[in-house]
């Protein structure tokens, strides 16, 4: 799945696309994807004018002028293309090349009044797309529950602190649930414990308070650089201009198993475990 960089490149790729102009027309190819899309999708987005490209946690928000908000979801293989003709605005000249010929999983697409085309292409069907009224999209079902955005103010230590204490999960099981903080997942996590030099073996609640304190500006600076550089390119992965993301090259321990430790003067090996069907990548030596 991909986590929250990876949603908020696609997010910044489709911000100059999207943001201020109207869908001229929208096009769905089939009735559903992971559940079912809404009912006169297509009718209810054509003629709207997308006022405001949000993302919360791993969701994309397109706020419309019609006082609906559409949610977005990739899933596990979602994508979203960007194509403009030759003769498009500037504000579209990176995405020179024509409309592609249609592929078979080109499930929703969206032309705007400038130009632009934007598909929605999804070959496992794990997407997902919803329409709700703005002013509910904290309550829709799929978003209401979710914890505070890690990069903003409402993620801070007393938060992390208090969601920690008494926790006899896994620190890496606290750090996955979305009820604590938002967007974070297995790739991320790894690199954060790494980082804050924890185990992912750790009970959550028992990890003094000052450690836990500590791991809040390493998810800041993890998450951060990761949306600096792209958004990591596993799987079936793209940018929104179709360029792959690179933030994997960075990994200090997600998927170095068998590696030496990256940690300054630690002389560990990276070993790779199973922690509820997921494989966490850790130091032994240096992770405590």
């Amino acid at each position: 799945m991909p986590e929250l960089p990876e949603v908020e490149t696609v997010r910044r790729g489709l911000a100059p696309v999207l943001e201020g102009a109207r869908i001229a027309q929208a096009l769905v190819n089939r009735p559903d994807l992971r559940w079912p899309f809404p009912e006169n999708m297509a009718a209810r987005l054509t003629g709207a004018r997308v006022t405001a490209l949000r993302r919360r946690s791993k969701y994309i928000l397109a706020d419309l002028d019609t006082g609906e908000t559409l949610i977005v979801h990739l899933g596990m293989s979602g994508r979203m293309i960007i194509s403009a003709p030759s003769g498009a605005r500037d504000m579209l000249a990176q995405f020179h090349h024509l409309h592609p010929a249609p592929e078979k999983h080109d499930h929703v697409v969206i032309d705007t009044d400038q130009g632009a085309r934007v598909t929605f292409n999804d070959a496992r069907r794990f997407g997902a797309m919803d329409l709700c009224p703005t002013d509910a999209v904290e309550q829709h079902w799929l978003i209401a529950g979710i914890g505070p955005e890690p990069l903003s103010n409402a993620f801070h230590a007393d938060h992390l602190i208090a969601a920690f204490k008494g926790k006899r999960s896994p620190v890496k099981t606290a750090l996955l649930d979305q009820r604590i903080v938002a967007g974070l997942g297995n790739i991320y996590v790894c690199e954060v414990l790494h980082r804050a030099a924890i185990s992912p073996l750790r009970h959550a609640g028992r990890i003094a308070p000052a450690r836990v304190a500590a791991m809040v500006p390493i998810i800041r600076d993890v998450l951060s650089e990761a949306i600096e550089a792209g958004g990591s390119s596993l799987r079936d992965y793209r940018q929104a201009d179709g360029e792959l993301g690179y933030f994997q090259h960075s990994f200090r321990a997600y998927g170095r198993e068998a590696e030496p430790c990256q940690t300054p003067d630690c002389q560990g090996i990276i070993r790779r475990v199973v922690q509820s069907g997921r494989s966490s990548f850790y130091c032994p030596a240096c992770q405590r």
